[in-house]
């Protein structure tokens, strides 16, 4: 009997532990998870409901509406299945949210069913469209996140104070943004979240500087602080944190800094300080930092040499050093990175060959070279390398024949070899390579040819450059079927006859530039009343033969140029309303009418208005408006009359004023002493009288460099106060009725008798009349035939520089004193568009 009794118990305890293993087992099985709270469930749904679907929410192609699969009823009522939705196996609680690119448009406000969800660790909803809502306080009732992810999904505002709350946040994105962090700022965030791993702030206003307890965030391994605002000094100690990964500072331009001595360890892969003001040299110690791959350094303040250490750094794929203060030096330091698939040093001061080790990089797609001292030919290597996507030796000292396998390069985008020494003969019908949308050849010796044939085998250009490539006769055939043209330069050739129909009607929505300067063109085929590119900011038609009235631009326009033409007829009414006009330069044609009141209307956006030479008269109208742009103004050589218009006192920008050569009947224009930044004067040969008004106060004139009154009828004492203008270059007060001494010191010293000729009341050096003690006074020496005239000439020039980096735009205005004696360059103005 024990026996039995004891073989039962023994029984009993083994199916006792089995049925304790079966349901260990059960509990574990990924089929009998609890499933999730009704409340949770509830809270999703009404998420859900509050927001709609929209394909266009979401910008990654792969993007698709996650919450469509979530539904209440069937084997999909377990929310825990639900697409997006992550579970906690134990407690069944909702712990993980992605929603990234799930196609949703709607507000979230602070009664959003989302904030029930309070055991959330990780939530992404990045890549949608929450239409500028702002990210409430209510935040603050998700107090388990670790990992917050809002980018690129149409928030906007302050971000609430309510997030530093969250002391569990290691990670968190609100990049791509309108937010800004100011109130609180970058300082109350890194003290409230001291284990953050990754921190992205991409496009956030912060505007302010980064504080210094940045670098005691030891864990950090993510930084991501571009087009932030930031100002000052960046703390060096954020280089050398021990977990460092990728930091990314870039496009910040007012943020100064100064690169570390690097030691053994780091753990850096990706370093973009691109367009800050960092200066300095780059330390030989960078090669210490073996694991990185991605350096980019381009448009800062770096100067001295670069370190030929930069070669031991294996791993980098990518190196853009561009723009930046280097001293001369080769290239060859670039031979053993073997894994470079991208190299962008333009402007680095390289000179010598290109070294044809580049050839063993074989991974190499894209190769900035451009503006630099590079000589020699184009390696042969170059036209094997079937990998290329972007070359661009442009501005360089390169030489000989163009090699035609560049030309059959398969996966060639941009090729950019303009401004060069390049000699031979280019036939277009070369090109193989279907998907090259940039092509410059401008600027070289070259004679291009081609046909209408080739126009159906070529590739659908955006940026085509081939100015002064010996192009001749009719417009070329072959941009038939160009309806891709974003800009276009066919300046300095030989093309002759009319505008044709068909390119007129190429590119009306999308070309943005045309440079057609120093032909022999004549017209339009098609006569329209504004020219049809509905999009056209920069039009260059100078220094042709264009006859007719004047044509005028779309209202997109911002730089118009058609001087040296033989345009005649009134300026239209048209050009007074074009909101976005910088330039407008009509000088040297037969414009005859009187100037339009309304020019006073552009006043407020332009910046160069160039009138010189034509036929215009009657008053200079007195209509500038009160907030006027103006810096430069040239109305000279016409028959204009009247008094200089006092409201041009608005225009306190005003760097250059030239009305010479005009019937202008006025006393001198003393008041223009106010504007702060007027270097060029010139009021010759007018009807201008009375004495010339001394400054009022010191500060009056202070940076005039070109004065000239010469021609008019001037009586009286040049004031011994204009002797105080130390940037004063060239002064002329010849051919007036001025008397008295000549002032004497800095600047006056320097200028010799014909400044001052034919005032026979004038004394003093440099005349060889003297002054005073009862001398009889000397003849005036004869004038100086060979300084008659001193036009002063606008001119502008667009270079593209680079397309896969973004465009750059240099707009340059020269404005030229042509005489025996001088020679003057007044301004460079530049305007840029980076994406």
């Amino acid at each position: 009997m024990p026996s039995a009794v004891h073989f039962l118990t023994v029984r009993m305890f083994s199916l006792l532990l089995l049925l304790f293993f079966y349901l260990r087992a059960c509990h574990s099985s990924p089929s009998m998870h609890r499933l999730c709270h009704d409340e949770e469930s509830h809270a999703l749904l009404q998420f859900k409901q509050s927001l709609v679907i929209d394909e266009s929410a979401s910008s990654d192609p792969s993007a698709y509406p996650k919450v469509a699969s979530w539904k209440v009823g069937g084997e999909s009522r377990d929310c825990c299945s639900w697409d997006g939705v992550e579970c906690d196996r134990d407690s069944g609680h909702v712990i993980g949210l992605d929603l990234s690119s799930s196609c949703l448009y709607g507000s979230i406000d602070s009664n959003s069913s989302l904030f029930h969800l309070v055991h959330l660790g990780r939530l992404n909803l990045a890549d949608n469209n929450f239409n500028n809502s702002e990210i409430p306080s209510e935040i603050r009732n998700l107090p388990r996140l670790f990992d917050l992810n809002l980018s690129f999904s149409v928030f906007s505002g302050q971000i609430p104070a309510e997030i530093l709350e969250l002391s569990k946040l290691v990670s968190i994105d609100l990049g791509l943004n309108y937010l800004k962090l100011q109130k609180p700022g970058l300082q109350h965030l890194v003290e409230a979240l001291t284990n953050l791993e990754v921190l992205h702030l991409r496009g956030v206003d912060i505007s302010a500087k980064v504080p210094q307890i940045m670098a005691n965030l030891s864990s950090l391994s993510s930084l991501f602080v571009m087009d932030c605002g930031l100002q000052g000094e960046f703390p060096m100690g954020i280089f050398q944190l021990p977990s460092l990964r990728f930091l990314s500072i870039r496009n910040n331009p007012h943020l100064t800094g100064y690169l570390p001595e690097f030691h053994r360890g780091s753990h850096l892969e990706t370093l973009k300080l691109t367009k800050t003001n960092f200066s300095g040299q780059l330390p030989e110690s960078i090669s210490n930092l073996k694991s990185l791959k991605h350096f980019d350094v381009a448009g800062c303040n770096f100067s001295g040499a670069i370190p030929s250490s930069l070669g031991n750094l294996t791993k980098l794929a990518y190196l853009s050093l561009s723009y930046n203060n280097f001293i001369s030096g080769t290239l060859h330091w670039l031979c053993n990175l073997t894994t470079l698939n991208s190299i962008s040093l333009s402007q680095t001061n390289s000179y010598g060959e290109i070294p044809s080790c580049l050839g063993n990089l074989t991974q190499l797609a894209d190769l900035y070279l451009n503006h630099n001292k590079l000589a020699g030919q184009i390696p042969s290597w170059i036209g094997n390398h079937t990998l290329f996507i972007s070359l661009a030796l442009g501005s360089n000292r390169l030489h000989g024949p163009i090699p035609e396998s560049i030309f059959r390069l398969p996966n060639l985008e941009e090729l950019s070899l303009q401004e060069n020494l390049f000699r031979g003969t280019v036939n277009v019908g070369l090109l193989r390579s279907r998907s090259l949308v940039s092509f410059q050849l401008n600027g070289n010796n070259l004679s291009v040819i081609g046909n209408i044939n080739d126009s159906v085998a070529l590739p659908k250009f955006q940026i085509l450059g081939l100015g002064g490539c010996n192009l001749s006769g009719e417009f070329p055939s072959f941009l038939h079927g160009q309806n891709h043209l974003e800009c276009v330069e066919l300046g300095e050739n030989n093309i002759e006859g009319h505008i044709p129909k068909w390119f007129m009607n190429l590119g009306t929505e999308t070309l943005w530039n045309l440079d057609l300067f120093g032909n022999f063109l004549t017209g339009f085929e098609q006569s329209v009343d504004i020219l049809p590119w509905n999009n056209l900011r920069y039009l260059r038609l100078s220094g042709n033969k264009l006859e007719g009235a004047l044509p005028i631009p779309p209202r997109s326009i911002i730089n118009y140029q058609v001087s040296d033409n033989r345009l005649t007829g009134v300026i239209p009414q048209a050009i007074c309303n074009l909101p976005s006009l910088v330039i407008l330069q009509l000088s040297n044609n037969n414009l005859n009418s009187k100037l339009r009141q309304c020019l006073g209307n552009i006043s407020n956006s332009a910046s160069v208005l160039d009138l010189r030479n034509n036929g215009l008269s009657g008053d200079i109208p007195d209509a500038f408006s009160s907030d006027c742009t103006l810096r430069a103004i040239d109305f000279s050589q016409n028959q204009l009359e009247g008094k200089i218009p006092r409201s041009l006192a608005n225009c306190t920008k005003l760097e250059i004023l030239n009305i010479e050569k005009n019937k202008i009947n006025d006393v001198f224009p003393s008041w223009l002493g106010i504007f702060p930044k007027l270097r060029v004067l010139i009021l010759r040969s007018n009807r201008l009288h009375g004495v010339i008004g001394k400054p009022r106060a010191t500060f009056e004139f202070q940076r005039l460099q070109i004065v000239d009154l010469s021609g008019n009828c001037f009586r009286g004492h040049i004031p011994v106060q204009l002797a105080q203008l130390t940037f004063l270059a060239v002064f002329n007060v010849s051919h007036n009725v001025l008397s008295g001494p000549i002032p004497r010191g800095n600047q006056f010293d320097t200028f010799d008798n014909t400044s001052f000729d034919s005032n026979p009341g004038l004394c003093g050096k440099p005349l060889s009349r003297k002054c005073g003690n009862g001398e009889d006074s000397l003849p005036a020496t004869k004038r100086d035939e060979g300084s008659a005239a001193y036009p002063l000439e606008f001119g502008w020039k667009v270079v593209v520089m680079g397309y896969a980096s973004g465009l750059v735009i240099g707009v340059i205005l020269g404005c030229v004193m042509d005489t025996r004696k001088y020679e003057w360059l007044v301004k460079n103005y530049f305007a840029r568009w980076q994406r």
